[in-house]
C-alpha cells in the first residue's frame, strides 16, 4: 500500500493557522481549483514569500535527514575488536605489575590501529560528503507572482514549481499544467523508460505509484517537456523519504570478511589464552620461576603471539581496495563495504539502456504483402529500404510508395510520434523517448524532412492497454492511428484471417533480438474529435516494425569479466522472451569470441 504523503496531525498536535491540513483524499483526484484551497495557494502566483517563510520554519527543509555518527562514536567502533580486547587486558594488567614500557607499547600498537581505520573511514565518507553537496539542485519557484531560482531544500508544501527538460523533482507534487511533460521515474518503480504526465484528474479510487499520471516524486527526473505542479510532501513526506525510512529501520549485519576476521580473532584469542593458562599452572607446578616472573613471561607470551597488525593490516588492504574503487568514479563510505563486492554471486541488471544503447533503429518493417529491410544506422536520416533476404527480389532497392501498406505505415510513424531530432556537436541528438526516435528517423529517412503532426486529440501509452493512439487529419481524411504491442493491436484490427501470418513475422523478427511495434490506423469521421480507448476496434493493420537496441560494447566486456569471476548475470526486462533471448546470445559472442 502506497503511504499518504502529507504529515498527519497526532491527536495531542494541535492545528494552527501555519500548518497545512493532513491530506484526507487522494491527490490524483483534485481538481486545480480544490488543490490551491486545500494547500493555501495561488495556482497562478504561487506562496507570498512571508508565507514560504512560514512554512520553511514551521516544517523545516526539504532534505532527507542523514544519519551522523559523531567522530568519537566512529573512533571508538575501531576498539570493537576481539584482538584488541585481549591487548587491552595485557595492557592493564601490565601497567598494574609496574612494567610501564611493556604496557605503553601495547598502548601504542593499540591506539595506532583504532587510527589508521579511523582516518580512512573518515576520508571516504568526508568525499561522500562533498559529493553530496555537489548534487544539491536548484529550482525556478513562482512566489508572490514572481519566477525565482531557489534552493531546493527551501521548497515548502504549497509552493508552484516549474519544471524544465533536465530539472531533478525537488518533492512530491500534482501537476497542474503539463506540455509534453515526461519523467524518468526508475528510481521508483524500475521502469526504464520515461512516463508522459498529464494535469486532468483521474478518477480512480486506487492508483499504484506508477499509474498516477498526474503526480510526480522527489529523486525523479525531467526528460523532455514542461509543467508546474503544486508541492504536495517534503523531505521525509515524500515517496523516497518513506523509502529512506524503511531502509534505515533494516537490521544491520557484518560483512562476510569482517565475520570471518572476528572468528578467527575470537578463536585464536581464546586458543592463546587457554595455552597461556595451562602453561601458569604449569609454570606454578614446577616452582621453576616465581610468581612474578611466571606472570610476566604469561604475558609476553600472550602479547607476542597475538596478530595485534591483523586489524591495522586488514584496514590498509581495505584502504588500498577503497582508493582503486575512487579511481574507478566509486565512492565507499565504510571500508569493509569494498569486500562486499567480492562476496557477489549473482547480478540481476536491466535490459534497455544497461546492457544496450537504447539507441532504437527499424531495421525491418513487415506489411501485408511484403517484408523489408530498412538501411542506416542511429538517428541519421541516411538510409532506404530493400526487400528482405528471403525473399526473390532480395537486396533490391524499392520503391516504398509502391507499397500502399508501407505508405501508410510510414505516415502513421511520423503523425504518432512525439520525438524531435537535433544536429548537435556533429551528431543526432534525440528528445524524447528512444522508441518514438527509431519511428522519428524512418519517416525521415522514407521523405527527406522531418514530420508534421496535425494533432486533434492524443491518448498517451498505458500499460493497462498497451497501445497508444493519436487522432490527426491527413491527406484530407481524418485518420485514428494506433500504435503499440502486436498482440494487442492486432485483437483492435480485421486481420483474424491472417494470424499465423502476423505470428510467423513476429516470431522472425524476436528471433532477430528486435523489439516489435504495431502500427494500425482507422478513417473516421470528421466530427470525431476525442479518442475513446475502450471504442477503438476494426483497424487496418498497416504493419509491424522490428526495432534493433544494440547491445554496449562495455556490457558485454563487463559480463565477460563476471562469468570469469564465477558470477551469474540474469536480465531483467519487459521485452518478448525471444526478443530478450537474441540479445543475450549477441552479448555472449561478444564476451567470448
Amino acid at each position: 500500500m502506497i503511504k499518504d504523503n502529507t504529515h498527519r496531525l497526532t491527536p495531542t498536535e494541535e492545528t494552527t493557522e501555519d500548518q497545512v491540513p493532513p491530506d484526507p483524499v487522494k491527490l490524483w483526484q483534485l481538481d486545480e481549483s480544490t488543490l490551491a484551497t486545500k494547500y493555501r495557494t495561488d495556482p497562478e502566483a504561487g506562496l507570498s514569500a512571508a508565507e514560504a517563510a512560514d512554512r520553511l520554519q514551521h516544517d523545516g527543509r526539504n532534505e532527507l535527514a542523514v544519519k551522523r555518527t559523531s567522530k568519537f562514536v566512529q573512533f571508538i567502533k575501531q576498539f570493537n575488536n576481539s584482538i584488541i580486547y585481549i591487548l587491552a587486558a595485557a595492557a592493564v594488567l601490565t601497567f598494574f605489575m609496574q612494567r610501564y614500557s611493556d604496557s605503553m607499547v601495547i598502548g601504542l600498537v593499540i591506539i595506532a590501529n583504532a587510527i589508521i581505520g579511523y582516518v580512512q573511514e573518515r576520508q571516504a565518507g568526508n568525499a561522500l560528503e562533498r559529493i553530496r553537496e555537489m548534487l544539491i539542485s536548484k529550482n525556478f519557484v513562482i512566489r508572490g507572482g514572481q519566477k525565482l531560482e531557489i534552493d531546493a531544500r527551501d521548497l515548502v508544501v504549497g509552493d508552484l514549481v516549474n519544471l524544465e527538460a533536465g530539472d531533478a523533482v525537488p518533492a512530491d507534487m500534482r501537476l497542474i499544467s503539463a506540455d509534453n511533460f515526461n519523467v524518468q521515474e526508475s528510481v521508483l518503480t524500475g521502469e526504464t523508460n520515461p512516463v508522459e504526465k498529464q494535469e486532468e484528474p483521474m478518477s480512480d479510487d486506487q492508483l499504484a505509484l506508477a499509474d498516477r499520471k498526474n503526480m510526480v516524486y522527489a529523486s525523479t527526473a525531467v526528460t523532455s517537456g514542461s509543467a508546474f505542479g503544486i508541492v504536495t510532501a517534503t523531505a521525509e513526506n515524500t515517496e523516497i523519504g518513506h523509502i529512506q525510512q524503511s531502509v534505515s529501520e533494516v537490521k544491520q549485519t557484518s560483512t562476510p570478511l569482517m565475520r570471518n576476521l572476528n572468528s578467527l580473532g575470537l578463536w585464536l584469542s581464546v586458543a592463546i589464552v587457554v595455552a597461556a593458562v595451562l602453561l601458569f599452572l604449569l609454570g606454578m607446578v614446577t616452582d621453576i620461576y616465581s610468581l612474578p616472573t611466571l606472570l610476566i613471561a604469561v604475558i609476553t607470551m600472550v602479547v607476542g603471539s597475538m596478530p595485534e597488525g591483523l586489524p591495522a593490516s586488514t584496514s590498509v588492504v581495505l584502504a588500498m581496495g577503497t582508493r582503486q574503487m575512487t579511481k574507478k568514479n566509486v565512492i565507499v563510505k565504510s571500508l569493509p563495504a569494498v569486500e562486499t563486492l567480492g562476496a557477489v554471486d549473482i547480478v540481476n541488471t536491466d535490459k534497455t539502456g544497461t546492457l544496450t544503447k537504447n539507441e532504437m533503429t527499424v531495421t525491418k518493417v513487415v506489411t501485408p504483402d511484403h517484408q523489408f529491410d530498412v538501411t542506416g544506422v542511429g538517428y541519421d536520416a541516411e538510409g532506404g529500404v530493400n526487400f528482405d533476404g528471403a525473399l526473390k527480389l532480395a537486396g533490391q532497392t524499392v520503391d516504398w510508395h509502391s507499397d500502399k501498406n508501407m505508405e501508410w505505415l510510414v505516415n502513421i510513424a511520423g503523425q504518432t510520434t512525439d520525438a524531435e531530432l537535433h544536429f548537435e556537436n556533429n551528431k543526432w541528438e534525440l528528445t524524447g523517448e528512444p522508441t518514438d526516435g527509431a519511428l522519428t528517423t524512418l519517416y525521415r529517412k522514407m521523405t527527406g524532412h522531418d514530420p508534421e503532426v496535425a494533432e486533434i486529440d492524443s491518448l498517451p501509452f498505458d500499460s493497462a492497454f498497451r497501445f497508444s493512439a493519436r487522432l490527426a487529419d491527413l491527406n484530407g481524411q481524418r485518420l485514428l492511428m494506433v500504435k503499440g504491442s502486436p498482440a494487442t493491436v492486432l485483437r483492435l484490427t480485421n486481420q483474424a484471417d491472417q494470424t499465423s501470418y502476423w505470428d510467423d513475422a513476429m516470431d522472425d523478427l524476436t528471433a532477430d533480438g528486435l523489439r516489435v511495434v504495431a502500427l494500425a490506423y482507422q478513417v473516421v469521421p470528421a466530427t470525431m474529435t476525442t479518442i475513446d480507448a475502450k471504442a477503438i476496434s476494426g483497424l487496418e493493420l498497416a504493419g509491424l516494425v522490428g526495432i534493433i537496441d544494440p547491445p554496449r560494447e562495455e556490457a558485454a566486456k563487463a559480463i565477460a569479466a563476471l562469468r570469469a569471476a564465477d558470477v551469474q548475470v540474469k536480465m531483467i526486462t519487459g521485452d518478448h522472451p525471444d526478443t530478450a533471448m537474441a540479445i543475450a546470445n549477441k552479448l555472449m559472442v561478444t564476451s567470448f569470441p
